[in-house]
């Protein structure tokens, strides 16, 4: 694959189309929690060697920064933060080399730090209200979470009706079973995932099963059709 960096010299609006671009690109973000800093490489190669170049790495754990650091010197995979609640973490995760922040709600102090420091932003938005607000932030990619909890398809169909410009990352209950369905759909960008990457088997070091997870998610994906930017 291209290297997904880019040079010192690129814009932020370059950088701001750019990252949605390439998650749409790969149709699935592996959402994932490490526990040790120590994992991040292996990872970062069953991940790209399965067919999957972006990956969403949460502020769940103590190694959060320190995996960011390992993931994003590879040129081959565009690493974001997750689960990024104050603008403390937005500072941190960026200074870890993270390229994008995504987070569970819509916190207005950690989209304007963002935004401030030129980093794509996708707050999480459950709500016509909370919709609104991205967009008056001048937001279009807000995440859906958690999507199957909050009515799934069916609840993202009906937020699309008056917010036609908006593209939605459901995230939460996504799995191989329901994965064709959401990306059928030309309001979503791309889902979130963790089953690729579930703990158990990040923590036995079950590297060649991510890679088979990820390709046949990566195989599912791409058989919907063309990303939907």
């Amino acid at each position: 694959m291209t290297s997904v960096h880019h040079s010192e010299q690129s814009s932020g609006s370059s950088e701001a189309a750019a990252v949605p671009s390439a998650i749409a690109a790969g149709r699935i973000l592996p959402v994932v929690v490490l526990e040790e800093a120590a994992a991040a490489e292996p990872l970062a190669v069953a991940l790209t060697e399965g067919g999957l170049h972006t990956v969403e790495v949460t502020f769940r754990t103590d190694a959060a920064a320190d995996a960011i650091r390992v993931m994003s010197q590879r040129p081959d995979l565009l690493v974001g933060a997750g689960t990024v609640l104050t603008p403390a973490q937005v500072d941190r995760a960026v200074e870890a080399g993270a390229r994008f922040v995504v987070s569970p709600g819509f916190g207005p102090a950690v989209v304007r730090h963002c935004q401030e420091l030129g980093v794509p932003v996708f707050p999480g938005a459950a709500t016509a209200t909370e919709i609104q607000l991205a967009l008056d932030a001048g937001l279009d990619t807000v995440k859906f979470f958690p999507a199957e909890q909050l009515g799934g398809l069916a609840m993202i169909k009906a937020l699309a009706a008056p917010f036609r410009s908006v593209r939605f990352i459901p995230t939460g209950g996504v799995n191989t079973s329901n994965l064709s369905d959401y990306l059928a759909n030309p309001s979503v960008l791309a889902v979130g995932g963790t089953w690729m990457v579930a703990p158990a088997l990040l923590a036995a070091g079950r590297w060649d099963e991510v890679t088979r997870l990820t390709a046949a998610a990566v195989s599912a994906a791409h058989a919907v059709g063309g990303s939907q930017e």
